[in-house]
């Protein structure tokens, strides 16, 4: 089992995070094998999914990091981690989800969009924030970030697609989660789009391919 900074590495390493949104918990299932097949080795599976526990369950055997998403308070963040949640991912910043994490020491990633709630998230022990959604904002927000607060750290999510995805790395994002293009490539192509997609995305933020 990773440690909690064990685990802000490897998505560091990896850079980009699948947002998986499935419209059961055996289409999440498929899909996350699918961009884990591409090379997509972070995998945020959704509270929005039908029995999403099963989904946690089915990729434990995978050899990828799975984190869950659109946590919205303390009780859902529990039942994550019980269920193999390797970190913690909420579209707002909630303190008593950050208590339940630390508690566990499994890295929380909340949703942020003003200085004011990164600031709250830092003081809460939160260097890494989701930047969301990211479709409201240019790359160059993160310097703006990172003036008044070097220490932050932003994943944006919500609106990053293969042509932005460069864009944001170099402009200093941690990582970046990429959710609605798998989701359009499973349904358009199945599981085999969502491969081949995962590996467009993984070439894309590859410093093989600077």
């Amino acid at each position: 089992m990773l440690t909690k900074y064990e685990t802000l590495l490897k998505l560091k390493d990896l850079s980009v995070v699948a947002v998986i949104r499935g419209a059961s918990a055996e289409e999440a299932i498929e899909v996350s094998r699918a961009a884990a097949a591409g090379g997509m080795k972070a995998i945020e599976v959704t509270y929005t999914t039908p029995n999403v526990g099963d989904a946690f369950r089915a990729l434990q055997d995978e050899d990828c990091l799975v984190g869950a998403g659109t946590v919205l308070d303390a009780e859902t963040a529990r039942h994550a981690i019980l269920h193999g949640a390797q970190f913690v991912v909420s579209p707002h910043f909630n303190p008593e989800i950050s208590t339940m994490c630390n508690r566990y020491a499994i890295p929380y990633l909340p949703g942020c969009l003003t200085i004011k709630e990164m600031v709250q998230a830092a003081e809460h022990g939160h260097e890494l924030i989701k930047l969301f959604p990211a479709n409201n904002f240019d790359p160059s927000f993160i310097a703006s970030v990172k003036g008044p607060l070097p220490h932050v750290h932003i994943m944006p999510t919500g609106g990053v697609n293969l042509s932005s995805v460069r864009a944001w790395l170099d402009a200093g994002a941690f990582a970046v989660g990429v959710g609605s293009d798998l989701t359009k490539a499973y349904r358009s192509g199945g599981a085999q789009a969502v491969t081949e997609l995962a590996e467009a995305y993984v070439a894309s933020v590859s410093k093989e391919g600077e």
